[in-house]
């Protein structure tokens, strides 16, 4: 490690403090950030990792200052162990803290093996296929900060809102790589280079940086947003339908909606027209989430002046639908009245 005098005796300060004032308080403490990675420089302040056994002991040893001489500013927080063991779940890709640190203390060696368990579930989520769960999750995020950016008509929120899309793009494309920041900021761009990125992702950043006004910046967020989403999905396995996934899903659809949208055409009522296509559509997206079947564009051929057309769009889509039921090796139940559900359905297995 480079650590400067100061730092050296900043760590022997808070190993003394916690003895004083709370003995057997202090489960961990260790160094990360730049003094662990080599750099360290005459500006750096230091980054400690402190793990209390309580949050009393937490408020005891937390302390925010500047030191004059230096013109250093620094804030010795204290991490709780639910924080350390959300960073497991690799929900972001700031690990240093987590994976990196050095090690100057510990209070004995349940403690180092409760940290060394926490390091090696993220490990394994990193070097698995959930890694690209957890970037789909990720990338899944930008969604609400990128739509309070588009919504804001002040430009310091919108940029704000920008900074955090642009965050969490970051964290969606190095968890889809296995990999978490261990550098500051300023290397962002270092630790990207050879790693698997959306097209020009580094161009598409720096354009909502540099955006000068509100139609510019919205417009390198949509085109932040749209290649990191569809990079972060390009992974996805989703399983061939089986008769499980898929079954009762092709009635529900006719159950929910097919009449619905003949009243609609009758009733000259697009707004429940325009819904009932709506409804179908969220509703293979999600099957489509979890099952292996084509996408359908339900609302493509939306037409609000000719809602019998639109009816006759949703039964095309049902048609199209009912072949992939049948792939999965399903029939839809259908019954000649209600007395034949009844004598079927009182008879079968309860």
């Amino acid at each position: 490690m480079e650590l400067r005098a100061s730092h050296e005796k900043m760590i022997e300060a808070v190993l003394e403090k916690a003895r004083r004032c709370c003995p057997d308080g202090l489960d961990l403490l260790g160094v990360y950030g730049s003094a662990a990675t080599g750099d360290m420089h005459e500006k750096s302040d230091l980054d400690l990792l402190i793990v209390p056994s309580g949050e009393e002991t937490g408020r005891r040893l937390a302390r925010t200052f500047i030191l004059d001489d230096e013109q250093v500013g620094y804030d010795l927080y204290c991490t709780s162990w639910e924080a350390l063991e959300s960073d497991a779940e690799c929900i972001h890709s700031q690990l240093g803290k987590l994976m990196d640190s050095i090690i100057v203390f510990e209070k004995n060696g349940s403690v180092r093996d409760r940290l060394e368990a926490l390091r090696s579930k993220a490990s394994r989520i990193l070097a698995s296929d959930e890694r690209f769960r957890k970037a789909r999750e990720a990338s899944e995020r930008m969604r609400m900060p990128y739509a309070d950016a588009l919504l804001s008509g002040i430009m310091a929120e919108k940029r704000a809102y920008a900074a955090y899309v642009i965050s969490l793009s970051l964290d969606a494309v190095m968890l889809y790589n296995g990999r978490y920041f261990r550098r500051g900021t300023k290397r962002t761009f270092e630790e990207l280079e050879g790693l698997s990125l959306p097209e020009g992702f580094r161009d598409a950043v720096n354009a909502v940086i540099q955006a000068g006004d509100s139609e510019s910046i919205d417009a390198a967020l949509t085109r932040l947003v749209r290649s990191v989403l569809s990079f972060t999905g390009t992974e996805e396995q989703r399983p061939v339908p089986d008769g499980e996934s898929l079954r009762g899903t092709y009635e529900e659809m006719v159950s929910n909606w097919r009449n619905k949208m003949t009243e609609a055409a009758e009733n000259r009522d697009a707004f429940s027209s325009f819904m009932n296509m709506a409804s179908l559509q969220f509703m293979l997206a999600g099957i489509a989430g979890n099952a292996d079947i084509p996408e359908f564009h339900v609302m493509k051929d939306f037409r609000a002046d000719d809602l019998g057309k639109n009816a006759k769009a949703f039964d095309g889509i049902l048609e199209e639908y009912l072949l992939e039921y049948e792939k999965a090796g399903m029939k839809p139940l259908i019954y000649g009245n209600i007395d034949e559900f009844v004598r079927e359905y009182l008879g079968g297995n309860l």
